[in-house]
């Protein structure tokens, strides 16, 4: 696929997501959702929480909080992740998160960083499945291509686009917490399109 073909994909689900965010918009803005990020990792793990109001545009999101689990290298791997777990079941008891989105797993040189990240997720997802929340995984790609419109953004570029979207004076510190506010902010935007995916399934299965 050369990268003409690639940039025409790219902007045609971003036009596919801004006309879904605008239809969607209306049913989501009478509830809300509250939404809890995750950026996993064993040494630092980042959080960040939304607000959405519908949409995931500009005026529909709101700052809650972000910050890091923090475990270190003199810690068992069985401590960090207890660590980990516990942290996260403060974090859903203290803002109480209606879902939670969480990077997912897709291409790692090093099978060393794969092994703890992978078992930091499981830890994570088991600590939302014990509350009874829902959980759902973005790729980098995905994240970049729903806050910027290019899936290869760069870092700083994604960073600069949540700090403006969340009405915020200067981008997040450290980059994990920035990384999870990411996170949580493409599914406010990715959630029309799962309605959308949804409401599709259904009308197959009624036409079967």
């Amino acid at each position: 696929m050369d990268n003409v073909t690639l940039c025409l994909r790219n902007r045609d689900l971003w036009t596919l997501t801004l006309e879904l965010e605008r239809r969607f918009s209306l049913n989501s803005e009478s509830q809300g959702l509250r939404i809890l990020g995750i950026d996993p990792g064993t040494a630092t793990v980042g959080y960040g929480v939304v607000q959405s109001m519908g949409g995931g545009g500009k005026a529909s999101l709101r700052y809650i909080a972000s910050g890091i689990i923090k475990t270190t290298n003199r810690d068992t791997t069985g401590d960090r992740l207890s660590i980990i777990r516990t942290d996260m079941l403060s974090l859903i008891s203290e803002y109480n998160p209606d879902v939670v989105s969480v990077e997912a797993i897709f291409f790692f040189k090093n099978a060393k960083t794969l092994v703890p990240v992978a078992q930091a997720r499981g830890v994570i997802l088991e600590a939302a499945a014990c509350q009874g929340l829902p959980t759902y995984e973005y790729t980098p790609m995905q994240v970049k291509l729903h806050l910027t419109g290019h899936g290869r953004a760069e870092k700083y570029t994604v960073q600069l686009m949540i700090a403006e979207l969340l009405n915020l004076p200067e981008i997040i510190k450290p980059d994990d917490a920035s990384d999870a506010l990411a996170i949580a902010v493409c599914h406010a935007r990715m959630s029309p399109i799962t309605t959308v995916s949804a409401q599709m399934q259904a009308g197959q299965q009624l036409n079967t």
